[in-house]
């Protein structure tokens, strides 16, 4: 049931802010609707291209793609625990399953029969499962840098995980540090992110970090969630990926070839979910490719739609 609703503008794009209550916590989505109708059921506005961002981020990730006007409605998720959607988060039942169930009940809420999901990192996790509970209502899948088998093996198996994804050992470390802190080590964050130290302890996300705009730096220290982040990391690491094998949507797998997080062998696994899983490298970027690429990533989305 949605709770609440209001209006806010990103550069030129205005946006519809509404709450829905989930199973997990009230959920803050951002909402842009399209500028006409098309043909057929998306003409009655019941399929939505739906945003999915990863432990480390919230809405604002997708910012870089939402310059053009949109063919179908954008649903735009904070989902319980991040972003706008951190009060009364039930962060101790965020398993995969019920962060997707919950995503579920907002897209009910706002009446939508049937998505295109784009994940970036923990939300890539979340759009394939998706995928495989709710086949017959998804229609594609994009997951950017999804962090599944490297970094489920490295949290169940931390001292190897220091050998395979060192860098993302050390963030998950120094999240669980500040967790610790609780509201304190959200604060010391958020103050460093303040300083050009941010920037260095964030370099290994990015192929260039010297080019990374200043506000995106900070972003990412505001929406930094030590709670959420470590409770992000356990789902991933306790959730059974052969759920995946039964998607039947397209899938697009990307991946920076600087990605620190996201190995080459993550997306060979991936794509033996079957033949209809394409995975892409990206040239020139790390983690966040839709920062660091965002018109190539822009283009391999408009791809997959059509497929």
């Amino acid at each position: 049931m949605a709770v609440q609703q209001e209006s806010c503008t990103v550069g030129s794009t205005s946006l519809r802010r509404i709450v829905v209550g989930t199973d997990l916590g009230p959920c803050s989505v951002r909402l842009l609707k399209a500028v006409q109708l098309q043909k057929g059921a998306e003409a009655h506005g019941k399929t939505a291209d739906v945003y999915l961002h990863g432990a480390a981020g919230s809405w604002t990730t997708f910012q870089p793609l939402l310059s053009d006007a949109p063919e179908r409605d954008r649903v735009l998720v904070d989902l319980p625990g991040w972003g706008d959607s951190t009060e009364n988060a039930r962060l101790e039942s965020a398993t995969v399953e019920a962060m997707a169930g919950a995503v579920v009940e907002v897209l009910d809420s706002l009446g939508y029969r049937a998505w295109n999901l784009v994940g970036h990192s923990m939300g890539g996790v979340i759009a394939l499962h998706l995928a495989a509970a709710w086949p017959e209502r998804t229609r594609s899948v994009a997951a950017i840098s999804p962090t599944a088998f490297g970094v489920a093996h490295a949290v169940r198996h931390p001292w190897r995980g220091l050998a395979t994804l060192p860098w993302f050992m050390g963030m998950l470390l120094l999240m669980r540090s500040m967790a610790v802190l609780g509201q304190l080590g959200k604060t010391l964050i958020r103050w460093v992110g303040k300083t050009p130290v941010m920037r260095l302890l964030l370099s290994p996300l990015f192929a260039d970090p010297a080019a990374i705009p200043a506000d995106v730096i900070r972003g990412l220290g505001r929406d930094a969630r030590p709670r959420a982040f470590c409770a992000a990391t356990r789902a991933v690491a306790q959730y059974d990926v052969a759920q995946w094998h039964g998607i039947r949507c397209p899938v697009l797998a990307i991946r920076g070839d600087s990605d620190a997080f996201t190995p080459p062998s993550d997306l060979d696994q991936l794509a033996t979910a079957g033949p209809h899983v394409r995975t892409v490298t990206v040239p020139n970027c790390g983690h966040f490719a839709i920062v660091e690429q965002p018109t190539v990533v822009q283009h391999l989305l408009d791809e997959l739609r059509q497929r």
